[in-house]
């Protein structure tokens, strides 16, 4: 994990992404890495998954490491959830205790897939509902969404906001006006929708709380994460992110705690120690 992260720090946000579409579908079961085969479909065509997941290839890397020196032993599920952890550390935010004893699913879920992932278009009152759906409280949810103080996101997902109510939210602030040119540089009205942006464009590859402060001027990149305090239902969430830009130390607790309460979504089935996390076992 050490030496993706060092070649690219966007991979940090790549494996805590897959680790939390993992757990938002039958639980986290590594359901998220099966490739489709003739029998079955897996979910990384699903609407929230396809051209955005990456990280498939640094999970296949340290799961051959694995086998070749514990084989059958840690399953893809336990790896995902250890690399976030590991992945978090590495760009300075906290560490954690995993829990273990997670097991790879021997099925996939497009359907759950396109309907238990949130999506960067919705308001708060569906994405509270998709949390607590998962167990999750609206403090966990606040928490989980502040991993956003990594990673990218394409353009595709923020463009109706940048042309949207961005302006509205950061109060036509003259201070807002370059980072929103700069947004509609990279992401025009037509075209581009693999064009990326830093979702946190103060301290891109550092994990820390400035996450917030984008929300707090009104300037968060997706509107899932604006409403979170704009919304006008959003009196619990607008308290935590404030709480959470105000302090750092609180954020990181809340963080690891939400961390291991959605690591420990399990899926009913059981399932298996899969020898490569792309297929089921024959």
């Amino acid at each position: 994990m050490e030496g993706a992260v060092q070649a690219d720090p966007r991979n940090a946000a790549a494996i805590l992404r897959l680790h939390f579409h993992d757990c938002f579908v039958q639980g986290c079961d590594g359901s998220v890495l099966l490739d489709d085969t003739v029998t079955l479909i897996g979910e990384k065509k699903a609407e929230q998954n396809v051209n955005s997941l990456k990280g498939f290839d640094i999970v296949d890397k340290i799961k051959t490491k694995l086998e070749a020196e514990c084989p059958g032993i840690v399953t893809c599920a336990d790896l995902l959830a250890i690399a976030a952890r590991d992945a978090v550390v590495l760009l300075g935010g906290p560490y954690w205790d995993v829990p273990v004893g997670r097991k790879d699913s021997k099925t996939g879920s497009l359907e759950q897939a396109n309907t238990d992932i949130p999506t960067p278009q919705q308001g708060l009152v569906t994405l509270v509902s998709k949390f607590l759906a998962k167990g999750l409280s609206p403090t966990d949810m606040v928490a989980l969404v502040g991993a956003h103080t990594i990673g990218v996101s394409r353009c595709a997902n923020f463009r109706d906001r940048i042309y949207g109510d961005f302006e509205l939210t950061a109060k036509y602030e003259a201070s807002s006006q370059p980072y929103l040119s700069k947004l509609k540089e990279d992401c025009p009205l037509d075209g581009g929708d693999d064009n990326v942006s830093p979702m946190d464009h103060f301290t891109p590859n550092l994990f820390d709380n400035a996450f917030f402060e984008t929300l707090l001027k009104g300037t968060g990149l997706l509107n899932s994460d604006q409403e979170m305090y704009s919304s006008l239902v959003g009196f619990e969430t607008s308290s935590l992110v404030e709480k959470y830009w105000a302090d750092p130390i609180t954020f990181f607790k809340h963080f690891s705690d939400s961390m291991v309460k959605m690591g420990n979504i399990t899926n009913p089935e059981g399932g298996e120690v899969r020898k490569n996390c792309r297929f089921v076992n024959t």
